[in-house]
């Protein structure tokens, strides 16, 4: 034994094993054995029987017969004993025995001399206990499944960061957290679906591809349609669709939805993202913070069985108790000793972030207050925490606040130190949303890429009448970064990479 990593084969030793795999895949074919039967007789999962018989005492057999298979993950060949564990997709394992009073000396020897770590291999035996306790499949019969022609990494050394994302499929095979997080995700989006039921809210999907961008500040991708031969922009969010089913009168309505920013790409953003939004009619933004609030423990619960949720690294983070509802402005003033106001000008606030290095593309007065929020303010967050009442020139889509001059009714919720989900009461009056959407179109004018345009589709639904209504963005990656304490591409199942 000795303390050293394993090393990885070479590119040329990958390449020998592979000419060495592939001469036994047409063995096997010329046998008539066949490398990749369409089937083998599977009686039973290998969790399954792990399930059973959880207590088998060391060294007994049981009578039962099973048929099962997986993925060899270890390989042990000795002269009248064979040991594999096969490993089902779930990470699960089981002892496969290939011994020559079962199987006979010609079958033995074919698995010496065919199979392979990573091969998929299908068992039929009784259910047994070795000698060291090690629940076992003693095998009558055994047969290739799927051969695989390239080896697996090494099971007891760490794939790259860059591997993990670039081969995912290698990630699920060697780490169990990979699996773990997949499973999370899948529990995530039943949970949100339940919740969402339980509040009679209607699942429904929108346009992916469309003539216009809108519904979020952001710079979109650009595609072209042959059959209708115009530009068209993917998706950066299903907000003005939502919307225009709500005027139609869904008024519980919600979207588990992917969409796509033409931005930057770092730890807490992806170009292709995963996005859950939601409207109800009759509500405000406080009564969308409180069932995020309760989407986001149920997540929670679902995962971890608990709103304290375990992160990878160990940590323990509580989603738990009623979460802090903090002003924008007030905080800003308090962290930074200043009286910042919605009124400030343009001018004072560019002088208090020239010194702290805070520059604004396309200056309006919102963006500065916002960056100097994130400056003084957004480190300091611990526990989960909706940031209440922003700028109205950086918010064209929210209801102006009710007691608040240049504010509108609009949180952002931060957890873990970045913005999981943004609520808002949605401006419904179709004469200020034009007006809005006109000064978007100026903004746009003057070369900023993520402001919106003059949708008037949509201001034709809202000119029919869209009852009060309240609404919620959140990002299901992000969602996932905040239960498992993941980066995002790590909790996306195959990221976008170069």
């Amino acid at each position: 034994m000795t303390d050293e990593t394993p090393v990885e084969p070479t590119a040329e030793e990958i390449s020998e094993q592979k000419a060495v795999r592939l001469a036994k895949r047409d063995r096997l074919n010329e046998s008539g054995a066949e490398a990749y039967p369409v089937s083998v007789p599977i009686t039973a999962t290998i969790a399954a029987v792990r399930a059973k018989y959880t207590d088998l005492e060391i060294d007994t057999a049981t009578g039962d017969t099973v048929g099962v298979a997986g993925r060899v993950v270890h390989l042990r060949n000795t002269g009248k004993l064979c040991f594999a564990s096969l490993q089902a997709g779930n990470g699960e394992r089981i002892q496969a025995m290939i011994s020559l009073a079962e199987v006979g000396e010609e079958s033995l020897e074919l698995w010496k001399e065919l199979v392979d770590l990573g091969d998929h291999v299908f068992v039929s035996g009784e259910v047994i206990s070795s000698r060291r306790g090690e629940l076992s499949v003693l095998a009558t019969e055994w047969k290739i499944a799927s051969k695989a022609v390239l080896p697996l990494p090494n099971l007891h050394s760490e794939l790259s960061d860059e591997a993990r994302v670039r081969s995912r499929y290698l990630d699920l095979i060697v780490r169990e957290q990979a699996r773990f997080t997949v499973r999370a995700r899948a529990q995530v989006n039943a949970s949100l679906r339940s919740t969402f039921a339980s509040h009679d809210f209607l699942e429904v999907e929108t346009p992916m591809l469309q003539t216009m961008h809108g519904g979020a500040s952001a710079r979109p991708f650009i595609t072209n349609s042959n059959a209708f031969d115009t530009d068209l922009f993917l998706r950066i969010a299903p907000e003005l669709f939502l919307k225009r089913a709500v005027v139609g009168g869904i008024e519980r309505v919600f979207e588990i939805n992917r969409n796509f920013r033409n931005e930057g790409a770092d730890s807490t953003h992806s170009p292709e993202f995963a996005m859950l939004e939601a409207y109800q009619a009759y509500g405000d933004y406080n009564q969308m913070a409180d069932l995020t609030q309760e989407l986001i423990q149920n997540a929670a619960i679902a995962v971890a069985g608990s709103t304290t949720v375990t992160w990878a690294d160990g940590t323990e983070y509580d989603l738990g108790g009623q979460w802090d509802r903090l002003s924008m402005l007030d905080s800003l003033n308090a962290a930074a000793g200043l009286s910042i106001t919605a009124q400030t000008p343009l001018a004072e606030l560019e002088a208090i972030a020239k010194p702290l290095g805070i520059e604004v593309a396309h200056a309006i007065p919102g963006k500065y207050i916002e960056e100097l929020w994130e400056h003084f303010v957004k480190p300091g967050l611990m526990r989960p925490t909706f940031v209440m009442d922003f700028p109205l020139d950086t918010s064209p889509l929210v209801r102006e606040h009710r007691s608040i001059p240049g504010l509108v009714e609009k949180w952002d919720l931060y957890i873990r130190g970045f913005e999981l989900a943004t609520g808002y009461s949605e401006l419904v009056d179709p004469v200020i949303q034009r007006e809005r959407f006109v000064e978007q179109a100026k903004l746009a004018s003057r070369g900023d890429l993520e402001a919106m345009q003059v949708d008037e589709e949509f201001l034709r639904a809202l000119e029919h009448g869209m009852p009060p209504t309240m609404g919620m963005g959140m990002g299901i990656d992000r969602l996932l970064m905040a239960i498992t304490g993941l980066g995002i591409r790590e909790t996306i199942l195959f990221p976008l990479v170069k």
